[in-house]
């Protein structure tokens, strides 16, 4: 690997690791408060934006960046690249987690009733018990908020007019899908988000950790899907402006 693909691999960690310790974080000491919750998470990615976002691009999300592998926007952004990503995605998200309950658990002492399911992600329930119809509305209102959240990254991130407040433009997306999703599944749209605070949920409630790993295929499955739709939507209504954005990155690469 060389030491580009490892500073970019570090910042993805580190950006992912913020995500889930301040945003994950806000959600579990607000005790889900939508609209705190909504903005912590929009406001982390404005900072990661604008801090690692030219050395990585700032993904912090595997669902962007199969969007971008699958859009081929990025120069060189290649398969091997994304696996590395996603691997330092996943790292950084259960760090964050970890340090995250590790802090809370130390702040709380012996008592932990009042930390609200642990900042995971849960399928809608139906009543008292799950039902398919839970499982389903679960997919569609995640594989449709990723979509919007991973199609207006890549449309802001290309167009001229827009990239240089993309930060912000991505940052304000993504505190309004929360904004929905909060309500119904805590909102993922982030495969690796999800996981970290459901694999560390593990050892702080030993075999007993709910739901959130048992319905982890959820927010893999639905998110992914959604940021792979959102790169063929962008391929398909965007194309001109694609090609435009990769002619310029030509003639700056030869000037």
């Amino acid at each position: 690997m060389d030491k580009t693909l490892i500073k970019k691999a570090i910042a993805e960690c580190f950006g992912t690791f913020v995500l889930v310790f301040i945003a994950v974080g806000t959600a579990v000491i607000t005790q889900g408060d939508v609209v705190a919750t909504a903005l912590a998470f929009g406001l982390v990615i404005v900072a990661m934006a604008y801090s690692i976002g030219s050395i990585s691009g700032c993904h912090i999300n595997p669902a962007v960046s199969l969007g971008v592998l699958i859009a081929k926007k990025g120069k060189g952004f290649t398969p091997v690249e994304f696996a590395v990503y996603v691997a330092a995605q996943f790292v950084g998200a259960i760090i964050g987690a970890l340090v995250l309950y590790s802090v809370v658990r130390m702040a709380a002492g012996t008592s932990l009733s009042g930390i609200p399911v642990w900042g995971t992600n849960e399928v809608v329930r139906s009543g008292r018990d799950l039902s398919a119809g839970g499982f389903f509305a679960s997919i569609i209102l995640e594989l449709i908020l990723t979509f919007v959240f991973v199609y207006v990254i890549l449309v802001v991130t290309t167009k001229k007019a827009t990239i240089k407040k993309a930060g912000l433009i991505i940052g304000l997306t993504l505190t309004l899908v929360h904004l929905l999703g909060i309500g119904f599944t805590g909102t993922s749209v982030n495969p690796a988000r999800s996981f970290g605070p459901a694999f560390i949920r593990i050892f702080f409630d030993g075999l007993n950790p709910g739901r959130a790993i048992a319905e982890y295929w959820v927010f893999f499955v639905a998110p992914l899907a959604g940021g792979a739709l959102a790169a063929l939507a962008f391929m398909f209504f965007n194309k001109d402006d694609k090609e435009e954005g990769e002619i310029k990155a030509a003639k700056t690469t030869k000037e």
